[in-house]
């Protein structure tokens, strides 16, 4: 059979919404007023099949993820969907290859996205690299944080959303694969943001600024089911961490349970017991390089480090990569071009997990995804994508 795969527009809302409702479960929902599945910042590719039929789907989100201290362009890939009767058959296949290139096309470097099940997803290449984890933790363990007397707080307002914005761009940028919280796919006002919330609280030092927030939701009843959400809890100073987990801990006599969104590094963790926290969910999020050259040039790199290794990059999904290169480090910038002996071989799985500092080469061989190199070869690439273990906060 002959199918015919196409952006999807306006005229498409309906084939659309319905094939992502029944994948979903979200089928019982009437279809919101307005939406649109090409939306800002938003492509959506649909599969048709020759009665006209759209019985596959996937969506390209227009986004930035940090690392190495720099906004690399991304494809978040969402919404991917097939028709019940049709799956198995290479349709998902189909539209993800499809989206890869024109990802590539539109200036995309890397892709990531959170999969129900990551099978289909590693066939194509992209690995699993990080997770979104929610902590439960009691609230009294963290009644016992005591504030500082010199920050206050205070509910946010919407002049105050700036300089929230800076303070995640801050933490973002030291991390690894932390959204780039700003362009199309997050179109928010800061009216809209502070209605997100129950509470979005900043925290000021005694000179006026704000130099931490966090952004939570009071959960039903005051009893033992009593609940506080904390989507973010970022503090600057170690002063203002502590402020705001003294306000959580504050909750204990009617929210017995906290569920906060930490990474596994996050500073907050210095002040509450881990023994104390149990995952209460954890999103598995994966990574693929779409442009190995333009990726390698889009992210950060260590400044002292200097040298070359090449590579060899197997990829029958993405073959405009797919080759020999040599890979070049000075200063902080790296760039990757064709060429060299294929020294380290390295699949799209491993380049993934290496590219997103993942996994070491000595990891990446013992699962077959490098092979090839040496010592020094792996000190090199060891060290070149060294840093914070990658995190996400935001699901999409």
């Amino acid at each position: 059979m002959t199918y015919e795969v196409r952006p999807l527009g306006p005229e498409d809302q309906k084939l659309a919404w319905d094939l992502g409702s029944l994948a979903f479960g979200y089928h019982a929902q009437p279809m919101p007023d307005g939406w649109n599945p090409d939306a800002s910042g938003r492509r959506t590719l649909g599969v048709f099949d020759p009665a006209g039929r759209l019985v596959a789907k996937a969506v390209d989100r227009e986004q930035g993820q940090w690392f190495g201290g720099r906004v690399v362009p991304t494809c978040g890939v969402a919404g991917v969907a097939t028709a019940p009767e049709l799956r198995g058959r290479g349709l998902g296949r189909l539209v993800l290859t499809r989206l890869l290139e024109g990802a590539r096309d539109r200036g995309a470097v890397l892709s990531t996205l959170f999969g129900t099940t990551p099978l289909p997803y590693r066939a194509l290449g992209w690995e699993e690299v990080g997770a979104l984890t929610y902590w439960t933790v009691p609230t009294r363990a963290l009644a016992a944080v005591r504030p500082d007397p010199k920050t206050t707080l205070r509910p946010a307002t919407e002049a105050d959303i700036p300089a929230v914005y800076e303070i995640y761009r801050q933490v973002a940028r030291a991390g690894t694969g932390l959204m780039q919280r700003s362009g199309p796919a997050f179109g928010a006002t800061p009216a809209q943001l502070l209605a997100d919330y129950h509470g979005f609280t900043v925290a000021v030092d005694d000179a006026g600024t704000i130099v931490g927030y966090a952004s939570w939701d009071r959960g039903p009843g005051y009893d033992a089911g009593g609940k506080l959400t904390v989507d973010d809890l970022i503090g600057l100073t170690p002063e203002a961490t502590r402020t705001l987990l003294a306000m959580i801990g504050g909750w204990a006599s009617v929210a017995p349970t906290t569920v906060l969104r930490l990474g596994t590094t996050d500073p907050a963790w210095s002040l509450i017991v881990r023994t104390d926290a149990k995952v209460a969910t954890a999103q598995p999020w994966m990574a693929r390089v779409v442009d190995a050259s333009g990726a390698v040039a889009a992210r950060g790199w260590p400044r002292h480090l200097a040298g070359e290794v090449d590579l060899d990059l197997v990829d029958d999904v993405c073959p405009w990569q797919h080759g020999r290169w040599r890979l070049t480090l000075s200063g902080g910038e790296a760039r990757l071009e064709p060429g060299g002996a294929g020294t380290v071989r390295l699949t799209p799985r491993g380049l993934a997990a290496w590219y997103a500092g993942a996994a070491t080469p000595e990891q990446l061989r013992r699962t077959g995804f490098l092979t090839g190199g040496d010592a020094d070869t792996d000190e090199l690439l060891r060290t070149a994508t060294a840093g914070p273990p990658p995190t996400l906060h935001d699901y999409f």
